[in-house]
């Protein structure tokens, strides 16, 4: 399918439900949509919209009932759950509202967990997380614990592990929504940056109509349904 293969993500008439008890509930009625690569959307809707669920259904976390979802070239639906993991790994780049640390840790372990998935030896393990750390800003805080740095800190301590593996994919699910003004803005220029000066292609959930500013387009989730797609300022 080469038109897919050209295209960061394509969806095609993909549904999802989930079953409470005897009951099934549609989360997601027939999505279509295509991402270019390089792009940056921001994903909006109310609470129980499906944003969530679509963004798992991209990065591979979940499977669709139904439809076709092309990423990076690949049909999800084509690969079984052993495949599905090691594509995952490969691909997608997570950054989680609440950061997802490992609390025990210094910020260049945790960086560097995602490469254990990786046949990486020790040394080239700590180098790459040295680097993505160092282009987050963090070169000073690789021997801090979670607990020894601020929020924004932390947030770009989980931005540099989504990028330790270089993905095709970044998906992020509310990144500034635990953050004050002031360090949203600061991770909100480095998902910029990261996008235009790395061709990074960005997927990111939010509530937060200025985090969603940052993105070159807006789409809007409702009752499971695309339901806008906002004024491009960008690729």
């Amino acid at each position: 399918m080469t038109e897919a293969a050209a295209l960061a993500v394509r969806l095609g008439d993909v549904r999802k439900s989930y079953r409470r008890g005897h009951q099934v509930v549609p989360v997601l009625a027939g999505i279509s949509l295509d991402i270019a690569a390089g792009d940056f959307l921001a994903l909006m809707g109310p609470s129980g919209s499906g944003k969530s669920t679509l963004l798992n259904l991209i990065a591979g976390i979940d499977r669709a009932d139904s439809g076709e979802l092309w990423v990076a070239g690949t049909e999800l639906g084509s690969l079984n759950d052993a495949e599905l993991a090691d594509w995952r790994a490969r691909t997608i780049g997570f950054i989680f509202q609440f950061y997802n640390l490992m609390p025990v840790l210094d910020a260049r372990e945790n960086v560097a967990l995602p490469l254990l998935l990786t046949g990486l030896s020790g040394r080239e393990r700590r180098e790459r997380a040295e680097f993505a750390l160092t282009m987050v800003g963090l070169a000073d805080r690789m021997d801090h614990t979670p607990g020894e740095l601020s929020g924004g800190q932390q947030q770009r301590v989980a931005i540099a592990r989504a990028l330790v593996s270089d993905p095709v994919l970044i998906v992020a699910d509310e990144p500034t929504g635990d953050l004050d003004r002031d360090s949203a803005g600061e991770v909100l220029a480095l998902l910029q940056r990261l996008n235009r000066e790395m061709g990074k292609t960005i997927v990111m959930v939010t509530h937060d109509q200025r985090a969603a500013a940052a993105a070159h387009a807006i789409i809007h989730l409702e009752k499971g349904v695309l339901s806008l797609s906002g004024e491009r300022s960008g690729p």
